[in-house]
């Protein structure tokens, strides 16, 4: 017997889903569902792929459980300098230099930095080299004490806005590297005023800077889309001015600078 139907009800009950749900999702009888989970029925590659698709596991998740199957993974694993990937390079590099003067970043999973504009070097002032040195981690860079914290006006309420983000991705993929992660990132944060009554993506950024004081909001865009495991993986982050005097000083530093690197 493979370890397919352990693994199978391990991700059915992480998506808080139950057999019929999941059934009615995956187009086949609860029957079925319980039978596999009990290894009475073993399913095809097809099957494992739609309860897979139903249960909206990543394509690495997806891969994982075809592998748990006894089945060849059925989305491949590029390495970013892969010749397939020139074009969403391409596309990232312009994306990126077209946010100018403001900062943008893409990262991989668990906050690994990949690339970044020039903007995003306001980041970078006054931290520890250690932190800078590759892989960069964004997540530690902008909590740890020796990175952003101290210039971080509301770290209580940001830092939180990281952590939740995080605890809202364990909760939906289990993961020991990330859970540990966050553990150490919630070390960090200093407790939350009794007066904070804003949480989530509403939560503007407050940073001190060498040129003046930045107030910034974040969107994040993924490639929902995508057949390419690191490809599907890749997160762009891009910060906006949530005022006038952000902008100003955004567009003095940066404005004449379209370069990234």
């Amino acid at each position: 017997m493979t370890r397919f139907p352990s693994e199978f009800r391990r991700w059915r009950t992480a998506r808080r889903m139950s057999q019929l749900d999941l059934a009615l999702r995956a187009g086949t009888t609860q029957r079925h569902v319980s039978f596999i989970e009990q290894g009475r029925s073993r399913p095809g590659r097809g099957m494992v792929l739609r309860l897979a698709e139903s249960m909206e596991l990543t394509l690495r998740e997806r891969n994982e459980l075809l592998l748990a199957a006894g089945f060849a993974p059925a989305f491949p694993e590029s390495s970013l300098d892969d010749e397939a990937l020139r074009p969403v390079r391409q596309a990232l590099e312009t994306i990126l230099d077209g946010h100018l003067p403001y900062p943008a970043m893409v990262v991989r999973p668990h906050g690994i930095l990949v690339t970044a504009n020039r903007a995003f070097e306001v980041f970078y002032e006054g931290v520890d080299p250690a932190l800078l040195a590759p892989p960069v981690n964004v997540f530690r860079l902008a909590l740890h004490p020796e990175g952003n914290a101290p210039r971080v006006r509301n770290l209580p309420e940001w830092g939180r806005h990281i952590t939740e983000h995080l605890r809202a991705q364990l909760a939906q993929s289990p993961d020991p590297a990330l859970e540990a992660l966050l553990t150490e990132l919630e070390s960090y944060l200093p407790p939350l005023p009794e007066e904070a009554d804003v949480l989530g993506f509403a939560v503007p950024l407050e940073l001190g800077s060498a040129d003046g004081d930045l107030r910034l909001i974040t969107t994040l865009t993924s490639f929902a889309t995508a057949a390419d495991v690191t490809l599907a993986e890749l997160h762009l982050e891009a910060f906006l001015p949530a005022d006038h005097g952000t902008a100003e000083v955004l567009r003095r530093r940066w404005g004449e600078d379209r370069r990234w690197g």
